[in-house]
Parts: structure tokens; C-alpha cells; sequence
């Protein structure tokens, strides 16, 4: 984490070179310009800081009001504060409920699948005409493995 700041604050410092640079040779270039225009670029400059101004004055403003809709509660912090209505616990309780519903449905379905499964394979036992003692022969599995192929 402390190469993230770091690289985070040498980017600043770039900025704020390059900033100056540019600063400086605008510097420079005023001094060549007429003053028709010079007088024109400095109403532009005192309007965007005006503007600049009253931008960060409406941000000021802005947080106190953030800052007072925030309540302590407990070890938490929350923002709204006071009691909640009964639906809304209901309602954080909810996802909670659908995923162990959800779970259940699956794992029935998987028992379901597994019971099916096992009446066919018994249901394929009981209907053919081999002894049982044909079943527990090792190479009775090697004639099943060379028929499926």
C-alpha cells in the first residue's frame, strides 16, 4: 500500500511541476500579447476564479449537512438513523431466506436424481436374466466395459 501512496504523491508532484511550467511560459507570452487581449484573458481569469470560488463554497455547505445525517449506532455507522420499519428488517432477512430455500430445493432435486438412478440400475438387474453370482465375477466388468465400447 505504501507504493500506491508513493506513486500517488510523485504524480502529484509532476502535476504540479507541469502546471507551473505551463504557468511560467504563459507568463512569458503575456508580456508579447496586445493589451486588448491580455485585458480580456484577465476578466476571464477573475470570472473562472469567481466561479471556482462559489463552486468550492457550495461543497462547503454541502458536507456539514452529510456529516449531521450520519448516526452512530453501535459500533457502526449509518447514515438515516432512527428506528426501522418492520418491512425493511424483513426485507434485509429476505436474500438470507431465498438461499437457504434455494439450497433445500437443490439438495432435493439431487436426491431425487440419485433415487431414479438407483431404480434404474436395479430395474435393469431384476429384468435381466443373469445370476446374481455373474454380478460379483471379475470379468464379468470387463464384458460390460468391452459391450459398451
Amino acid at each position: 500500500m505504501s507504493t500506491t501512496t508513493h506513486f500517488a504523491q510523485e504524480l502529484d508532484a509532476r502535476v504540479a511541476r507541469f502546471g507551473l511550467k505551463v504557468a511560467a511560459s504563459l507568463s512569458e507570452a503575456n508580456d508579447t500579447l496586445p493589451h486588448d487581449i491580455s485585458e480580456r484573458l484577465r476578466v476571464a481569469r477573475d470570472q473562472a476564479m469567481l466561479r471556482a470560488r462559489s463552486a468550492r463554497a457550495a461543497q462547503v455547505q454541502l458536507a456539514p449537512k452529510t456529516v449531521q445525517g450520519t448516526v452512530q449506532m453501535g459500533a457502526t455507522l449509518a447514515l438515516g438513523g432512527g428506528p426501522s420499519p418492520r418491512w425493511l428488517k424483513f426485507a434485509s432477512v429476505l436474500p438470507l431466506l431465498m438461499l437457504v430455500l434455494g439450497l433445500a430445493l437443490i439438495q432435493q432435486s439431487q436426491w431425487y436424481q440419485q433415487i431414479n438412478a438407483s431404480a434404474e440400475v436395479d430395474t435393469a438387474l431384476l429384468a435381466d436374466h443373469l445370476p446374481p453370482a455373474a454380478y460379483s465375477d471379475p470379468g464379468f466388468t470387463e464384458y460390460l466395459s468391452e459391450e459398451q465400447q
